[in-house]
């Protein structure tokens, strides 16, 4: 695959981009990607020198939980977190609404995945924009306040602390999962026709759906305004979610490589001492 044609590098329009591209044994392929990855990710948990910060985002059904559970399920359990970012609790609106996801952030030689991220905080709150009352800002007094320039100006301050990461070794790579509207209608009925998957339905999702255009929208601004070289979005046709998958995984892989993850070697002083170990280990 030719990884490089999913990287936002200039403004894009997301009707440009496909919704759906199909790999054969893309699964199998994946088994062998994900392994690479685990190794890769074994390396940068030793060396200790860099963390990586995968963000997800994706319309409803766009196959956010599966995607994590199939392309890190080689990876050491100590190596990886992942994180949901849900509705703000109260103790979240006390603080600014970078608070709860700078306090996730991975440490050293980890890995932290979150589904769904702090763009919820220009995307669900630009299409609801009565949400941002809850964080009590004293500039925001009326709807009249929460223009396009507030959520733009968060998108400054999203730039300035994803910079604030990099340059302090933390790896950011953002994938939304460009889902269509028929592929989700498709999920959503799958949803209700099978028993075993009726939890997964919320009549909410249909309410959101109807805001579909105006998503889509504040998707595409975002995508323009936040894809930095340091800090690059991806977008992955989702409607295949076996290729899907695989192009995440593969970009992911290329992207870590770039880094030249490398074991750290023992110090001198013991390394001299090794066979001495190893004696007394055996003279046991």
């Amino acid at each position: 695959m030719k990884l490089e044609k999913y990287k936002v590098n200039n403004t894009i329009k997301l009707k440009d981009f496909n919704t759906k591209e199909v790999e054969e044994n893309a699964k199998k392929a994946l088994n062998k990607v994900s392994k690479k990855l685990a190794k890769l990710q074994n390396t940068m948990y030793a060396e200790g020198k860099y963390s990586a910060l995968i963000c997800l985002q994706g319309m409803d059904t766009s196959g956010k939980d599966s995607l994590i559970r199939e392309v890190f399920k080689e990876f050491n359990a100590r190596g990886v977190e992942v994180h949901s970012f849900k509705v703000p609790t109260e103790l979240e609106l006390q603080h600014d609404f970078l608070w709860r996801h700078y306090i996730a952030l991975p440490a050293k030689g980890k890995v932290a995945v979150f589904n769904r991220t702090h763009y919820e905080n220009v995307l669900v709150t630009r299409v609801h924009p009565g949400y941002i009352f809850g964080e009590n800002i004293p500039s925001v007094k009326s709807l009249d306040d929460l223009d396009d320039a507030f959520y733009h100006d968060r998108m400054d301050r999203i730039n300035d602390f994803e910079n604030h990461l990099v340059k302090n070794g933390t790896i950011v790579l953002k994938f939304f999962l460009n889902l269509s509207k028929d592929e989700q209608k498709n999920r959503l009925l799958r949803r209700l026709n099978i028993p075993e998957k009726n939890w997964k339905f919320s009549a909410g999702d249909l309410k959101e759906r109807k805001l579909w255009d105006k998503y889509q929208f504040c998707y595409e601004d975002l995508l323009n305004r936040t894809s930095k070289e340091n800090a690059p979005w991806f977008i992955i046709p989702a409607d295949d979610k076996p290729t899907a998958r695989l192009i995440l995984a593969e970009i992911l892989l290329e992207e870590l490589k770039k880094y030249n993850f490398k074991e750290p070697s023992l110090p001198a002083k013991m390394q001299a001492q090794v066979e001495e170990f190893k004696a007394q280990l055996n003279n046991e």
